[in-house]
């Protein structure tokens, strides 16, 4: 077996002794995560938790000051980040990240183009891009933007504006689709959109998210992680993690993260 390969296990990702310090602070501490393939597993925890920072590490925004990462048998961890999403690894961010003067249509399609081969190219006309409009519209309607195709996605509520996020991210079609604080910020009725999507678009794929919102970690998430002080306090599903006095005391029963 060449260096860097691993046996692939019922694991889509794995961490061993993941840590990341700035300076004399130590962000992520000796972390070890297992996330099982095609399940929804959260990792949530109190404000300072190295929630974002495990994210980060994971699609190498940072790279760790020790351990490893291994996604689908590969070791991963001094990938580029280019690298790693060209793997598969995709992330959606806190705050969204669609273009705000092109429509819901343009956003998916620029996704699209991967997979033509081709690059976003403000100079090329976007007839030549008219090929993915059939694609592009099909995934709108996956995740109730259908009729939003030809508005402007500055012109969406916030919540549809996420919704869009994700749709982008899923026209990159990513087995592995990491979420960060998918309903942040949003009304009870799209928090109920966004985690009937979620659970839609889980099939068939591995999502790992950060999230706040207890009572949607309780409703989809198979294996749920806690952090504290960039530790693992405690893993397993909901009922379990729900019940450990050491859970309740550092986090649900201290209010939201």
């Amino acid at each position: 077996m060449k260096r860097g390969k691993y046996a692939v296990s019922d694991y889509a990702l794995e961490t061993s002794g993941l840590t990341k310090s700035f300076g004399g602070f130590i962000a992520v501490n000796n972390v070890d995560l297992r996330v099982r393939r095609h399940t929804i597993h959260a990792l949530i925890g109190p404000n300072g938790a190295g929630k974002t920072t495990c994210f980060n590490l994971l699609t190498k925004f940072h790279l760790p000051t020790g351990g490893r990462i291994v996604y689908e048998g590969e070791d991963i961890t001094r990938e580029a980040a280019a690298a790693t999403a060209r793997r598969g690894l995709v992330r959606s961010f806190q705050i969204s990240a669609t273009f705000p003067h092109f429509t819901a249509l343009e956003n998916v399609r620029i996704g699209l183009q991967r997979r033509l081969g081709t690059y976003f190219q403000f100079w090329t006309s976007a007839r030549t891009l008219a090929a993915l409009d059939h694609e592009a519209l099909q995934l709108l309607d996956e995740v109730g933007l259908a009729d939003a195709a030809h508005s402007y996605a500055r012109d969406l509520s916030y919540g549809r504006k996420r919704t869009l996020e994700i749709a982008t991210t899923l026209a990159l079609d990513p087995p592995f689709l990491l979420l960060d604080e998918p309903t942040q910020g949003m009304a009870i009725d799209d928090v109920d959109r966004i985690k009937r999507l979620i659970k839609r678009i889980a099939a068939g794929r591995t999502i790992l998210m950060v999230e706040h919102n207890m009572s949607v970690v309780a409703d989809i998430c198979d294996t749920i992680t806690v952090l504290q002080r960039g530790e693992i306090l405690a893993e397993g599903c909901y009922a379990d993690v729900s019940a450990d006095a050491a859970v309740r005391a550092a986090y649900l029963g201290g209010g939201h993260a």
